[in-house]
């Protein structure tokens, strides 16, 4: 708690009590009040308590825990890919993808006064994501580790010229004046949000179109993915997303991370899943859950 500013830990110590007393309704996420990830939680879940984690592992670990029911955690940006780690933390979580949720993202600036803003605070990411909005006004931007942890550093120092981008929820909790709302160069910005459980929990029946995401590692052999793939193929099972990775220092070892449509039980998704068996070391499902938004 002490690595966040001085706004924000006071504010982390409410929730997490307030979590610590209905961890039935709790909903880790990474990032200090006020974050995506906050709003996420919170539009996921209107009735959730949100309780911020400093760390990635920290969400992870509430959830491990009993601290929190379900974390919501980003998994991958449509203007910058997949998020950094996820990869790696998702498998030795232990936890189980139960449901999916996606964001639009939406940047502000924000500063403690009426002071033309000179050099704004945020995220590598976001501040990336303004860059065009800051050039054309002199802005200066400086990295921070957090968006809205950006915030509760301004509201703290009250530096003359120093504002913050942020989503516009930080402003109303640390009691920032919004300069400008929407300041991302790019109107298509979404993130993604897996939702994790302690438990595996199977989609109702008649929700829709459901995906299932699975982490598998192929044989050092050739062709060893594209024979593991021909099943998905030969069986109409939609793939909509692969992504591979390196665990460990040999470099030899290619993990891959697959969302598909369907689920486990339909005979064509069973079928394709025996052949990708048949034609790896290993395959770990990570859950099956509805689909927030139409994949085709």
């Amino acid at each position: 708690m002490e690595n966040y500013p001085a706004p924000a830990r006071a504010l982390v110590a409410d929730m997490s009590q307030k979590a610590a007393a209905d961890p039935a309704r709790a909903v880790a996420y990474q990032g200090a009040p006020g974050a995506n990830s906050h709003l996420a939680a919170l539009g996921y879940a209107p009735d959730c308590v949100p309780l911020p984690s400093f760390a990635f592992e920290d969400a992870i670990d509430a959830v491990r825990n009993g601290l929190a029911a379900r974390a919501i955690i980003p998994i991958e940006n449509s203007l910058h890919g997949r998020v950094a780690d996820m990869h790696f933390l998702l498998p030795e979580s232990g936890l189980h993808i139960v449901d999916e949720y996606f964001l639009r993202i939406r940047h502000c600036l924000m500063a403690p006064d009426t002071v033309p803003v000179t050099s704004a605070i945020s995220h590598p990411q976001a501040l990336g994501q303004c860059r065009h909005y800051l050039r054309e006004r002199g802005i200066q931007p400086v990295a921070y580790a957090d968006t809205a942890g950006a915030a509760a550093l301004v509201a703290e120092t009250r530096a003359p010229g120093e504002g913050a981008i942020a989503p516009y929820l930080a402003a109303e909790i640390y009691g920032l004046r919004l300069i400008a709302e929407n300041i991302e160069d790019s109107d298509d910005n979404m993130t993604r949000f897996l939702v994790l459980a302690r438990e595996p929990k199977a989609p109702a029946a008649g929700v829709g179109p459901v995906m299932t995401t699975f982490l598998f590692e192929v044989k050092n052999i050739p062709a060893a993915l594209y024979k593991a793939m021909g099943g998905f193929a030969t069986n109409g099972v939609n793939m909509t997303k692969l992504e591979s990775y390196q665990r460990g220092a040999s470099f030899a070892a290619t993990e891959f991370y697959c969302d598909i449509e369907g689920m486990p039980g339909d005979p064509a998704v069973d079928r394709a899943l025996a052949e990708l068996e048949f034609h790896t070391k290993w395959v770990r499902v990570l859950g099956s859950y509805r689909q927030a938004r139409p994949r085709t």
